[in-house]
């Protein structure tokens, strides 16, 4: 009996968000839906991959077709009684104007991985050959980690199918668009031809992939000395305690420490990110996994990590806008909720939401963005008119709720 009364708990949450949701009187669902200095590489401990059997069933779902850990956790209680333990801030209020998190408190925030930083290393990756692949490191076993002839690391992602690759590329533009591809890896295309220049010294590597020839791949700047990142407050206590989503407002924020309330900032744009590209493969799957695991609010969220200057880094977004937007019906029961439950923003992060909103842009910004900066865009097209829509939708409801916020 014990045992059937806690399977029941993840899905009384689940109703409890709904009808939390439904209550409110806020935008509704967008319709149709049913100068950083990091360096390279990230050990096996800060990626995550020690999973148990939950997160890997959930990983199972990234390959669905388009036809149809201990220590982690007890690492993760650590840091947050260390954090915990730091005295309240005691400056000046940390939001603006009710709902815009203060323009001293985001000075404060990690500068991540800067533009000019960013396009240095696209160019040199592009140029570069590959000189040697490894199994390991980059998540998946059809993915390997590259060593460039420049003396550089990459991540070279192998998609189950296409619209994976195409989702992490376009979730990375998105990203700029958004003004906030600081926080993303610099991220290329690449073709992978056995006998071109860039792949030749990795022949025999190629032949072991296998990886289909003329087959598009992302390369990924390989980032060093990442940490595991556990959830905070609210969305870590309230939903690991099966309790609603409360929203977080200034009213909130009060005893939090600067470094607390640094971490919140860059929260606040990740949740708004991931709803516009309905990426499920984040804190969403950790909610998800509630089902079997009712601890897993307190263990590392997927995903994410933490450079050594407490600047988050949105790692993987491949389960974004494409891979995402045809699975809306299954994955927006969690992430409308937790977009509901942030009621703090970056004024620029919203400024430019309004500007996507009043000009209806959001699908024509990100297509010129992306012809402008991948220049193989062309072999992975861009989304289709419908996940247009969709997006533009979904920049429509978040400015909504961002005025709802405002008008409380």
């Amino acid at each position: 009996l014990g045992l059937l009364l806690l399977g029941a708990l993840p899905g009384l949450w689940t109703v409890l968000l709904r009808r939390e949701a439904a209550a409110l009187p806020e935008p509704r669902s967008p319709a149709g839906q049913p100068p950083g200095r990091w360096g390279w590489g990230r050990s096996p401990a800060a990626r995550g991959e020690s999973g148990g059997g939950g997160q890997k069933t959930f990983r199972t779902l990234l390959a669905v077709p388009a036809a149809a850990t201990d220590r982690e956790e007890r690492d993760g209680e650590e840091r947050l009684a260390v954090t915990g333990s730091q005295p309240p801030a005691d400056t000046a209020s940390p939001v603006e104007r009710g709902i815009f998190w203060s323009r001293e408190l985001e000075e404060q925030v990690p500068p991540g991985f800067a533009a000019e930083e960013a396009a240095a290393w696209l160019s040199a990756a592009r140029a570069a050959r590959v000189a040697s692949l490894e199994r390991g490191g980059c998540g998946r076993s059809s993915n390997r980690l590259a060593r460039l002839s420049d003396g550089s690391r990459a991540c070279v992602r192998y998609g189950i199918n296409p619209e994976q690759i195409q989702g992490e590329a376009l979730s990375y533009h998105l990203a700029g668009v958004l003004g906030m591809q600081e926080r993303l890896p610099p991220m290329a295309l690449a073709l992978v031809e056995a006998r071109g220049r860039q792949w030749e010294p990795v022949r025999e590597e190629l032949r072991g992939s296998h990886w289909a020839e003329g087959a598009v791949v992302s390369l990924t700047r390989w980032v060093d000395n990442l940490t595991a990142v556990v959830a905070p407050a609210p969305w870590g206590a309230e939903a690991g305690a099966g309790r609603r989503l409360q929203p977080l407002s200034a009213g909130e924020l009060v005893g939090l420490s600067p470094s607390q309330l640094v971490e919140l900032v860059q929260w606040s744009d990740l949740i708004l990110f991931d709803y516009l590209t309905a990426n499920f493969d984040r804190l969403v799957s950790n909610l998800f996994s509630l089902q079997w695991d009712p601890r897993v609010m307190r263990r590392a969220t997927s995903n994410l990590l933490r450079a050594p200057d407490g600047g988050l880094v949105f790692m993987d977004n491949e389960a974004g806008l494409v891979h995402g937007y045809r699975l809306l019906a299954m994955w927006d029961p969690y992430n409308e909720p937790l977009l509901r439950s942030v009621c703090v923003f970056r004024e620029g992060t919203a400024r430019r939401v309004a500007e996507l909103h009043r000009r209806r842009s959001a699908a024509a910004e990100l297509r010129r963005r992306y012809r402008a900066r991948e220049p193989l865009w062309a072999r992975l097209g861009f989304l289709s008119e419908r996940q247009a829509e969709l997006l533009q939708a979904r920049v429509d409801f978040v400015h909504r709720h961002i005025a709802h916020c405002r008008a409380q």
